[in-house]
């Protein structure tokens, strides 16, 4: 009987709060990439699809898109056409794949501070907004990591793609930036 007027007190509970809260790590997420992230980013100013769509609509703000993109396979079979998966994205993004690990190569990051420098042109105070897909952790680590090279305007757009694309805002296919391998 008490255990029945327990579970009808839960049931009788508002849902408000019952989510998971994700702490913010003290470093850059390593591994799982793919899960909830926090609601913040201490340093960098976090923004909805609406206020990205604002940023986006004003102009002057660098979109940077950094989902990984996947590796050819190396043991297709001879003569096997490999045709990379598109990439829809805000339009103007800059795509910097792979650059979101915790822990990157000396190349990615190369790679990376080139993508930045030609998105800001230089201005570490120029406004940054960077982005992935939903519940991604590879936008959390770019724009930590931004923040800690020096930018001062970055901004996180945590349901990147997937909130943009909710809201029926505007993408258009991407490619990523040139330059060093991307894929270390």
């Amino acid at each position: 009987m008490i255990k029945a007027l327990l579970a009808v007190a839960l049931l009788a509970l508002p849902h408000a709060g019952w989510a998971q809260t994700v702490p913010e790590p003290p470093g850059y997420r390593m591994d799982h990439y793919r899960a909830p992230v926090p609601a913040t980013l201490e340093g960098v100013t976090v923004v909805g699809p609406e206020g990205a769509y604002a940023l986006w609509s004003k102009g002057g703000a660098a979109f940077i898109d950094v989902l990984p993109q996947p590796p050819k396979p190396g043991n297709l079979p001879k003569g096997t056409i490999w045709r990379d998966k598109p990439r829809h994205s805000i339009p103007g993004a800059i795509w910097l794949p792979n650059v979101g690990y915790g822990a990157i190569a000396d190349v990615t990051a190369g790679y990376f501070r080139a993508g930045l420098e030609k998105a800001t042109q230089g201005d570490p105070a120029h406004p940054v907004v960077l982005f992935c897909l939903e519940d991604c952790w590879m936008s959390w680590n770019a724009a930590k990591r931004a923040l800690e090279w020096g930018y001062r305007s970055v901004y996180w757009l945590p349901e990147g793609t997937d909130g943009w694309q909710l809201w029926d805002y505007p993408l258009e296919r991407v490619e990523p930036l040139e330059g060093q391998s991307q894929t270390d």
